[in-house]
Order: C-alpha cells, then structure tokens, then sequence
C-alpha cells in the first residue's frame, strides 16, 4: 500500500456498537489516501475483530495499557505526514479530513488543525450547558483566538484533531500525568508557538454520554485542570512577572495555592464585591477594581468563570488599559 497522506489514530476499548460506525466514518472520507489504526486497549466486546476488512485500516494491540499509551503507539505506527485523530464513539463527516488538510495547506502557520462540532446524545439535543459549550468551543476558530482562550478549557476537541508530523515530532509524545494528555499537548503546543485553527463549518458529531472520560475520568476533575493551567501559566507565560487574581473565589484561591508553589508572586485579588473588598484572601488583600491601576507590572489572572459576565470584566480592563493575552487572561 502506497504511503497515506493522513493517518488516523483511533484507540478504543469495548466499543461496542458505535464503535463500526465511527470506523465507517473515517473510511468513508472524500480524502481517501488514509490509513485507520484502531489501537486495541484490552477490549472484550468482540466489536474490533468484526471490524470489516479493508487495506486503509490496521488493527493494533497496546503494548502497555491505557489511553496514553494507546495513543502514543498509534502515533509512532503511523506512517502518514498528517496525523489525525478520532474516538471509537464519534462520527467525522465526509468532508472532514479534505477540508482540514485544506487549510492546512493554506496556512503554513497552523500545525494543528481542529473542527467545529456538533455535540449529539442519545437522548436529543445536548443540555443547555453543553449548547454553551459548543458554541464557545465552535467560535474559536483563528489562531490568535484560541490562544486568547486557551486557559479558559481545552479549546480543541482532542477527536477532531489533525496534527503536522512536523509538530508531532516537535512536541513529542503525550504525556501520562494526573490531568487531561490532550490539554497538556496544547498548552505545549502554545508555548512552543505552534498556531491552531480550525475551518468553518460541522466536521464532527462529538457523541455526550455518561461514561464518556470527560465525566468519570479523576485526571478531568476542575482542581486538575486548575494544576494544569497554573502550571504552565507560570512555567510559559507570567515569566516571573507579578499577578494580580480578579475575582476573590474559591478557584482564584486554588490558583493562588498552585502559583505560589510555582514561586510565583501573587499581590492581590481584585473584586467587584463591596462585601469582599478591603478584606482578605489567602493573606492576600482584596483590593476594588480601581486599585488595579497601581500595579500596571502585574499580570491579571481573572477567575470568574461565567460566560455572561466576561464581556464586563473585558470591558472594564480594557478601560485600565490592559490588553488581552499581553498582560491579562482569562484562567477559567
């Protein structure tokens, strides 16, 4: 078989019934110099051997054991100059692949390439948390944007991902900790100046369902997700520079602990609150949004995670002055 242009990883234990159609899905892309490799991790349910037969798809058994583990092995197998991503319970549309190559080719700049989604259930349309979800996930398509957001959450879904080889191999594997591997490569993969994108337009059928990782996994739990964020917040982006924590919360205070243990500087939080303003946090001063102007030096971290009253802090940072991914980010 002639080398592929894509390879597609695809782990998977007991997949059950969706796992035929996710397969389907890949094999029947409009780009078709593929190959699949399912990477088998210790599955019962007999659902990869009736895979059906056909020369683009490879069927391999981890050596270790693990969704880390199963990835890397099928990332080291690959033999295509583009490698990509796919999960055993999601569907990719036909155009996917075509489209992501597409701008891959046209923007030199980008080494991984996302999608837009739609996020489906078994039981109808996704919950209202999961619509807001979306659409916030499906509004970061630039690569100054997702970097812009990068520490709110995860701003690529890891199923819907196309990486150069290039940028692979730059990166290295995926690493096994205590927090998500896919959310760890992107924060490398910022740090290291590799731009992300994704093309307009649904290329995939992300599939919500209650045993799905991001529920039941300890490594997705937010105080990991915090760690993580914290950690390269001060290994890649602070520098040794100064913080300020909008928003005297229980995260900011979480934040707190993880950067001082970083060595990081925190001066104070910074609230709206008149009945949290003039007290303390952490031993740190809870100053009024004003205040702020006084420490043009520090960083701003803001820890308020509602959707609805970002554009308000937005606003009021930009009135002192600061600009968004320079000297301020969202943490949450």
């Amino acid at each position: 078989m002639p080398r592929p242009l894509v390879s597609v990883v695809l782990p998977v234990r007991n997949g059950g019934a969706l796992l035929a159609a996710a397969v389907a899905s890949i094999l029947g892309q409009t780009l078709r110099a593929l190959e699949l490799l399912v990477v088998d991790d210790g599955s019962t349910d007999g659902a990869v051997a009736a895979l059906p037969a056909d020369p683009r798809l490879r069927v391999l058994a981890n050596p270790g054991r693990g969704l880390v583990s199963a990835l890397n092995h099928g990332m080291q197998a690959a033999r295509g100059a583009f490698l990509a991503r796919m999960d055993a319970d999601d569907e990719s549309l036909p155009t996917r692949l075509e489209r992501q190559l597409a701008l891959l080719d046209a923007e030199p700049g980008v080494g991984i390439c996302a999608a837009q989604v739609e996020i489906v259930t078994a039981d109808g349309p996704p919950a209202a948390g999961n619509r807001a979800y979306q659409d916030w996930l499906n509004a970061l398509t630039r690569p100054a944007d997702i970097r812009r957001e990068l520490f709110i959450e995860s701003p690529l879904p890891h199923p819907s991902v196309v990486l150069r080889r290039a940028a692979w191999e730059r990166l290295g594997a995926y690493r096994d900790g205590p927090w998500p591997e896919d959310y760890e490569l992107w924060l490398r993969a910022a740090a290291a100046g590799i731009g992300m994108a994704k093309p307009d337009g649904i290329l995939l059928r992300w599939r919500d369902h209650p045993g799905r990782l991001t529920r039941t996994d300890p490594r997705c739990t937010r105080r990991r997700l915090l760690e993580l964020k914290a950690d390269a917040l001060a290994r890649d982006v602070l520098r040794g520079r100064p913080v300020l924590l909008w928003g005297a919360t229980d995260t900011g205070a979480l934040l707190h602990d993880r950067l001082l243990a970083h060595g990081v500087a925190v001066r104070a939080f910074v609230d709206l609150d008149p009945r949290k303003v003039g007290g303390r946090k952490r031993g740190r001063p809870v100053l009024p949004v004003a205040a702020a102007r006084a420490h043009a030096d520090a960083f701003i971290l803001a820890t308020v995670s509602q959707r609805s009253v970002k554009p308000a802090i937005r606003a009021d940072l930009a009135a002192l002055g600061r600009v968004e991914g320079e000297d301020w980010l969202f943490a949450t």
